[in-house]
Formats: structure tokens, sequence, C-alpha cells
């Protein structure tokens, strides 16, 4: 047994966890939410950070309920001097950033013709100018911390085989590809960054939208284990990626689908 990786219960004590996007609808788990609270199982300290500062809040209040350690605060992800303010407050609450959880995101829906700017230019700023802004201050403070750090973006399996989601689809690549810039341009700092491919998993801002069970049951088939996967298991892929287990893994992509890139059929549009 390797000595210096903890027991799954110990591996991310002393560690601090900025989770961008860490609130959920009504609720409920999204992958932001479902990696704090796992994150902080693990023993991070976690910043959970969303635009709404009510559903941060419920994050927390979930986290401290288990005798986690957490903190809420709102901040707008597209914005510079936002992002620069959440990694000075956590530096200034802990002292130190080891972990840098990027789940903002929108979706969207067409055909390049079907696109529209001012929609392109939403969704690349909430997609991938939300990861840059973060990563670029949160970089420097993993620096200063002493002990590198881990990035963990999530994209989508959307950027792996597109489906009649162009800007969602082109967005979700360039978070693959930001991934492997920022992997190789700081790995010299004992820093990894890897990335998440999610399939079609169940979150809040999936059945908030109103999901038949038909077209639930048709997602679940979709996957050849014909198991429909959730918030906990992309926050499971978190919680791996960000810890020692994963240390020698860096500029990646993991999927998380059930196998539904291997082996699914065509989407269908209703789903």
């Amino acid at each position: 047994m390797t000595a210096d990786i903890a027991p799954d219960d110990q591996q991310l004590t002393g560690k601090v966890a900025i989770i961008a996007g860490a609130g959920a609808l009504e609720g409920g788990i999204g992958n932001g939410r479902a990696a704090a609270i796992l994150l902080a199982r693990a023993g991070a300290r976690i910043m959970a950070v969303d635009r709404d500062m009510e559903r941060a809040a419920e994050t927390v209040e979930m986290i401290t309920r288990e005798g986690g350690e957490a903190f809420a605060h709102s901040a707008d992800m597209t914005e510079e001097a936002d992002c620069e303010a959440m990694v000075a407050l956590a530096m200034q609450t802990y002292g130190r950033v080891d972990v840098l959880d990027n789940n903002v995101g929108i979706g969207s829906s067409g055909s390049v013709v079907d696109e529209v700017l001012e929609n392109w230019e939403r969704v690349m700023r909430v997609n991938v100018q939300s990861m840059f802004l973060t990563t670029k201050y949160a970089v420097p403070a993993m620096i200063d911390s002493g002990d590198g750090g881990a990035i963990v973006n999530v994209s989508s399996i959307s950027a792996l085989r597109p489906r009649g989601l162009t800007a969602y689809s082109a967005s979700k690549g360039a978070v693959i590809s930001l991934t492997r810039a920022m992997a190789m341009d700081h790995a010299a700092d004992g820093i990894r960054a890897n990335c998440i491919a999610p399939g079609p998993v169940y979150t809040p801002m999936v059945y908030g939208r109103g999901m038949s069970d038909a077209a639930r049951a048709q997602r679940r088939a979709a996957s050849p284990l014909g198991i429909e996967g959730t918030g906990w298991d992309i926050g499971n892929a978190v919680v791996f990626l960000s810890s020692a287990r994963a240390r020698y893994i860096t500029g990646q992509t993991l999927v998380v689908d059930g196998g539904i890139t291997v082996a699914a059929p065509p989407r269908d549009p209703n789903i």
C-alpha cells in the first residue's frame, strides 16, 4: 500500500475546495452540490459558490448538518471581479486553495444555422469564460498554498458526440481543450487539471424543465448498464480527480455516462 495516500475517509483532510456552481434547484442534488457534499465528507473545507446565495447556503446547510465545514458565497463566475474576490475570500478565510471544481454551465439547442449570435455568445460566456476566470485567480492561490492543487472542469459527452446542440457542444469541446492547456501550463507548479464529461444524468437542472416518465425511462435504457446517472456519480468522480489517488492523472477527460458514448443510438430530440 502506498504510504502517501490516505484512507478514503481522510483523503482530503486539511484541503480547501472552491465549488463554482454549488447550488441546485428545489433542494435537489445537482453535480456541483453533490461534489461539495462528497468533498466535505472526504475531509475538505468547502467554499460553496453560486450566483444564487440561497442555493449556496442550502448546500452549506447540508454539509454542516453532517459535521462538515463550509461557507456560502454569491458570485457571478462570468465576471472577473467576482472571481478575483471569490478566491481572495477563500484565502482570507482558510489561508489556502487546493481544489477548484468548475460546474457552471447552461444548455442550448439547434444547429449553427438555427443559432443566433446573442445566444452563442451567452453560452460561451457562461460555459467557457467562467472556467477561464475562476482558474485565472485560483491557480496563483494554489501555488501560494505550497502543495499544488487540482482543477476539475465539467464538460459533457456532447463535446464527444455532437447531437443537435451546436453551441453547447462547441462550448463543452472548448472546456476539454482549455483543461488540457491548463494541465500543460501548470504541471510544473504541481497543479493537475482534468475534465469530467457527464452523460445525461438526472439532476434538478434536467427535471426542473419537465421530463415525462417515458423520456426518463428512455434515457435510462440508452445506457448499456440500464441504470440512471445522478449528480452523485459526477461528484464521486470529482472527489477521485481531486485526491491523491489521481496523483498521476492530468489533462484527461473522464467520461461518466454509463457507457452511452460507446453504444447509444442517435439522440431523440424529445429527451
